[in-house]
């Protein structure tokens, strides 16, 4: 089976997919200054934008991995995320503390989901 990237440069992909599954790099807010509610937002946002490129969407999420900076902002980052997923089949996620890739950003999302049309 082949595997198809997008949005790709010379470090990673943001997208791959492979029979019949999506593969997103994880995604960081682009406006780090927003509180954590704020680049949750942000994030979830980028994710539809790159799930619709791929040909799928966040009804067909399988996994998502959930990293924040402090779990203090835990509840703030879930307020954002559950008004996004609705109730509707959750995926499976885990969520866990973690120091990012630069000091400013509270929150990365890594997102798994089945191709709509597979």
């Amino acid at each position: 089976m082949s595997v198809t990237y997008h949005d790709s440069n010379a470090r990673m992909s943001q997208i791959a997919i492979h029979n019949g599954t999506v593969y997103l790099a994880g995604q960081v807010p682009a406006d780090a200054t927003a509180d954590m509610k704020g680049q949750t937002e942000q994030v979830l946002s980028r994710i539809d934008e790159l799930l619709e490129k791929a040909g799928s969407s966040k009804a067909h999420l399988i996994s998502a991995q959930v990293w924040v900076t402090d779990m203090a902002e835990f509840d703030a980052m879930n307020v954002a995320w559950e008004a996004w997923i609705g109730s509707n089949n959750p995926p499976v996620r885990a969520a866990l503390e973690a120091r990012l890739a630069k000091p400013e950003w509270k929150v990365e999302i890594m997102i798994v989901a089945a191709l709509a049309n597979g």
